[in-house]
């Protein structure tokens, strides 16, 4: 009987010895996931935004209606003398990590541009991808084009016309140049690039805090 309490009192002791080893090896593994994140937020904090194409973008004359941090889109607006409003809408389109552990510059950005014309219900749509071509120069291509006779016609179900690539290559550059002269140019483009891009980076750095915030609390 005896024996049998010392080999009961000894496996107790062998149990407490490896839940003691197994959390000194997490606790070594939450601080060095710590100072990996530490790392990482301080890298990012003093290295400056990758270049977005031409930093002297600006917004012309349009107004930056919405940027709030806690989402990924931003949102401008104009509305020119003869009534007619112009409204953007744009965000970075699903970004992955270089292989070293970077994130790539801002070059592929999706925009949505709505036209409204003065008296008109109807609203014209222009889906969009804003690019970074290089050498300071960006650029974007319209993807589709829709008419929608006012905003309650939404429905999936309703005809908004034919895919861009199927039209005439004419009438495409000509849409095109409906867009351009509305503002829709290099500029514009450039500074979407960069705020977005900034704006991306803010993001990652936030997440970053509040994820070092989690690990703390749970030490």
């Amino acid at each position: 009987m005896q024996r049998l309490g010392s080999l009961l009192l000894k496996s107790s002791e062998v149990i407490q010895g490896l839940r003691f080893y197994s959390q000194g090896i997490r606790a070594i593994q939450d601080l060095d996931l710590l100072k990996i994140l530490q790392s990482e937020i301080n890298h990012e904090l003093t290295s400056k935004p990758p270049a977005q194409g031409d930093e002297s973008g600006s917004l012309l004359d349009f107004v930056l209606e919405w940027d709030s941090p806690k989402t990924q889109d931003v949102v401008l607006r104009k509305k020119s003398e003869s009534g007619e409003e112009v409204a953007i809408s744009a965000l970075l389109r699903g970004q992955s990590f270089e292989p070293d552990g970077e994130f790539p510059p801002a070059t592929d950005v999706k925009m949505k541009v709505c036209i409204k014309k003065p008296g008109l219900r109807s609203i014209l749509l222009f889906d969009c991808e804003v690019s970074n071509r290089g050498e300071d120069k960006s650029g974007f291509n319209i993807q589709n084009a829709y008419y929608i006779q006012s905003a309650s016609c939404l429905s999936p179900s309703v005809y908004r016309g034919p895919l861009f690539s199927d039209l005439d290559p004419q009438l495409q550059d000509e849409l095109k140049k409906y867009l351009e002269a509305r503002g829709i140019g290099e500029s514009l483009l450039n500074f979407l690039l960069l705020r977005l891009g900034k704006k991306e980076q803010s993001q990652y750095v936030n997440w970053l805090q509040k994820l070092e915030s989690a690990f703390r609390e749970s030490d």
